[in-house]
């Protein structure tokens, strides 16, 4: 199952780890010419092909994918913003259940990318692991025996390791607690970032927490580092979770119910506007302040549905922003008010 078809009653959506490599003897990714990422993107194709693991895994065709395709795979966080911006050549392998990726000539010669569902950060980073060592035994990756592995962005030198978590912080958003906790979690040497990474803002109060250096770490002090951070913050959530409850229950009960209701019945929605519903949707349920029917899908899974990739692809056309609007809320209504049909005889 695809991890993010199993996230809802978790305060953290997700789990990833994502490890660069960089192949010896050719130049890093700013300075490696059109030629050489060819006779690069083959190198490792044909060391993946060699692994034991392969069978685990399919190329994609980039050549074969129209930009709705690749906006979808960005949407799922198989590939990333600065992949799908790229100019040299480059490819792509995906495990046949999505969780599992290695991005060739993105920042880095290799990037390979393991996501879970929840908190299950240890078994992301087997997964990585074994990946990047069936590869290392066909390819030699650029190494130092004081600095550990070399990457293009200095911050990623020594373990390769960026481990992140995906948590939905919808009371600690609307607090000014948030912005003071950004301190202590960067003297931690952490960072919070939007849903698809850096540079990119938070929608419906989910936001991407992970470390910002690996030199002079062990991938395990990394990884523990970042529990300890993401529990203190999941801590400061369900405070302000419990203090909203106590002091304004009625408040925060007419807002759920308010954004199932228009999610029920829009008939145009943006993004932004259909994620912070959603937000709260999820929120009623976790606090169990809401007692209208759970849609069948799981509410981060119909977070990534309502994207624009997702959506023309269901469409199977592209379409402008006021048409994916309107899109969007036939979408989530044939979701929302069915479930209230389910549930409620006579209702139309």
């Amino acid at each position: 199952m695809s991890w993010y078809k199993d996230t809802d009653d978790k305060q953290i959506l997700s789990s990833r780890v994502r490890l660069a490599r960089n192949i010896d003897n050719y130049n890093f990714h700013r300075k490696l010419d059109a030629n050489d990422a060819i006779i690069l993107v083959q190198e490792v194709q044909d060391a993946v092909y060699q692994t034991d693991c392969f069978h685990f895994f399919q190329e994609v065709e980039l050549d074969e994918l129209d930009d709705v395709d690749k906006l979808v795979y960005l949407e799922k966080h198989i590939i990333s913003p600065q992949f799908l911006k790229g100019s040299l050549p480059k490819g792509v392998f995906v495990s046949d259940d999505k969780n599992v990726s290695i991005m060739i000539n993105e920042e880095d010669h290799v990037r390979i990318q393991s996501v879970r569902p929840g908190d299950d950060l240890d078994y992301s980073l087997k997964l990585a692991n074994q990946v990047d060592d069936y590869i290392e035994e066909h390819l030699d990756f650029a190494f130092d025996a004081e600095l550990g592995y070399l990457t293009a962005c200095p911050s990623n030198v020594g373990t390769g390791l960026r481990a992140s978590f995906m948590i939905h912080l919808p009371c600690l958003d609307e607090t000014e607690l948030l912005e003071k906790l950004i301190p202590y979690i960067t003297k931690a040497g952490m960072t919070m970032r939007g849903i698809y990474g850096e540079g990119t803002a938070p929608m419906g109060s989910i936001f991407q927490i992970s470390n910002q250096y690996t030199l002079g770490k062990s991938e395990e002090e990394i990884v523990q580092s970042l529990k300890d951070v993401t529990k203190n913050i999941i801590k400061h959530e369900n405070l302000a979770r419990d203090k909203m409850l106590s002091k304004g229950r009625s408040s925060l009960q007419d807002r759920v119910y308010r954004a199932y209701g228009v999610l029920a019945y829009c008939r145009k929605i943006s993004v932004t506007e259909a994620m912070d519903f959603l937000s709260d949707i999820r929120l009623g349920y976790l606090t169990k302040i809401l007692e209208l029917p759970k849609p069948e899908k799981q509410i981060y899974q119909i977070m990534m549905e309502i994207q624009p990739g997702h959506l023309h692809r269901f469409a199977n056309k592209g379409m402008s922003e006021s048409e994916t609007d309107v899109a969007r809320a036939k979408f989530l209504r044939s979701i929302f008010n069915e479930s209230l049909a389910g549930s409620m005889p006579g209702h139309k």
